[in-house]
């Protein structure tokens, strides 16, 4: 690590912590030409994930946007908002783990609801009718047949 003082290539590491909940690692350095110390960050490259739509447009995944669709699939549903962070975390490592930088909203949707299917049966079938864009009542009715079949 180059010292930002005299810009010597050598330091040491005094002390070393985790720093933003653990996603970080925070180092406390000595440069060894000036002696003078100094703070770094360790933390984790993530990668830039784009978000192919359905219409072929692009742009960067939120995660927010994913646990925002969640939240109003769960609307006056008893799943704590902790789960759903837990949930969206869960799935955007899934993303992450995938190695693709270019992600499909139907692959998304397919993560968020087989997370929801195991959360609440009545906020998947909110979010499925949502985003499977249910024309009638009789595919509606397909979808509630599954999900009372794997009961």
């Amino acid at each position: 690590m180059k010292c930002p003082y005299c810009g010597y290539k050598e330091s040491k590491v005094i002390d070393s912590r985790p720093a933003e909940e653990g996603s970080s690692i925070r180092r406390r350095r000595e440069c060894l030409s000036c002696t003078k110390r100094f703070t770094t960050y360790e933390t984790v490259e993530s990668l830039p994930m784009v978000v192919i739509k359905k219409d072929g447009s692009r742009q960067s995944f939120d995660k927010r946007k994913v646990l925002g669709g969640m939240i109003r699939a769960c609307e006056k549903r008893p799943v704590p908002l902790e789960v759903l962070e837990l949930k969206t975390d869960e799935i955007e490592q899934t993303l992450q783990n995938s190695l693709e930088r270019e992600i499909s909203t139907e692959y998304i949707g397919e993560l968020v609801m087989e997370k929801l299917r195991t959360l609440d049966e009545v906020a998947y079938v909110r979010f499925a009718s949502v985003y499977r864009q249910f024309k009638d009542i009789d595919t509606f009715m397909k979808e509630l047949n599954k999900l009372l079949a794997e009961k």
